[in-house]
């Protein structure tokens, strides 16, 4: 579904060049959940919207479901680590803004909003505004507004990175249950990559993770998750998410450590 080869990305700043990435490969599969972590700075969130189209690499190309990204993808829908709704908006006139932009009539999505709504436990909130609804319902709220037209990629940006502890992990349940685990054929599922600082959730959602390295940015391993689906609660307990989330620490901590 997603194809990067060899991207590289260098800002320019008034101090001189800033290379964000250098050499990005990896490929993502139809239905896979993928997760990103690396320190703060390697340029995640830049390879994100370089994906989404939102941002020309400076070197290398990106294909999605064999088409060359050339600008912003309808076919992606993104939520980012702040929800971004619009205060003066109701939590259902929210989730219909990609419609609207989009040139679309908002009515004909209004069903389908209130479905989204429904599943992941808004359905008495589609009227409030946002500022009445909790940092995790607020998410809840994005989450919805990215899936309102039904895209075949999700990219999320740590979108849970804001959020408490428990909240977070109620949050990672939802995200699982929507993406389809144990429910929906590979095939029917959407295609997620996800950037996250948290090893352990990286380890509890995927399907695989790939680890970046200090900026620039390059592709230092790949590691497939063998954890079975459906993940629920008792998956933290775990032995292998413990063993790979200590293996991956390990890099990154070495990484780091190297002058």
């Amino acid at each position: 579904m997603i194809e990067v080869d060899n991207v590289g990305m260098v800002y320019r700043a008034a101090s001189g060049p800033v290379e964000a990435l250098r050499g990005i490969s990896l490929t993502v599969a139809d239905g896979e959940f993928i997760a990103l972590v690396g320190p703060s700075g390697c340029g995640k969130s830049t390879l994100m919207r370089i994906i989404a189209g939102l941002r020309p690499a400076s070197s290398g190309r990106v294909t999605v479901n064999g088409k060359p990204v050339t600008g912003p993808l309808s076919t992606v829908g993104m939520v980012f680590q702040s929800a971004v709704l619009l205060k003066w908006r109701s939590v259902l006139d929210n989730v219909l803004l990609p419609a609207e932009l989009s040139g679309l009539d908002p009515r004909r999505y209004r069903e389908r909003a209130l479905e989204l709504l429904a599943l992941v436990g808004l359905a008495d909130f589609a009227q409030q505004r946002p500022g009445e609804l909790s940092g995790g319902m607020q998410q809840r709220a994005s989450m919805c507004r990215a899936l309102i037209l039904d895209p075949p990629i999700l990219l999320m940006d740590e979108p849970f990175g804001a959020l408490d502890a428990m909240t977070r992990d109620e949050m990672n349940l939802e995200l699982l249950r929507i993406w389809g685990q144990g429910g929906a054929p590979a095939g029917q599922r959407k295609t997620i990559v996800f950037v996250t600082h948290s090893i352990p959730e990286a380890a509890f959602l995927a399907d695989r993770i790939v680890v970046l390295s200090p900026r620039p940015g390059r592709v230092t391993s790949v590691h497939t998750v063998a954890i079975a689906r459906p993940r629920g609660v008792q998956t933290r307990a775990d032995p292998e998410l413990g063993r790979l989330t200590l293996q991956i620490y390990d890099e990154l901590s070495g990484a780091a450590r190297k002058p």
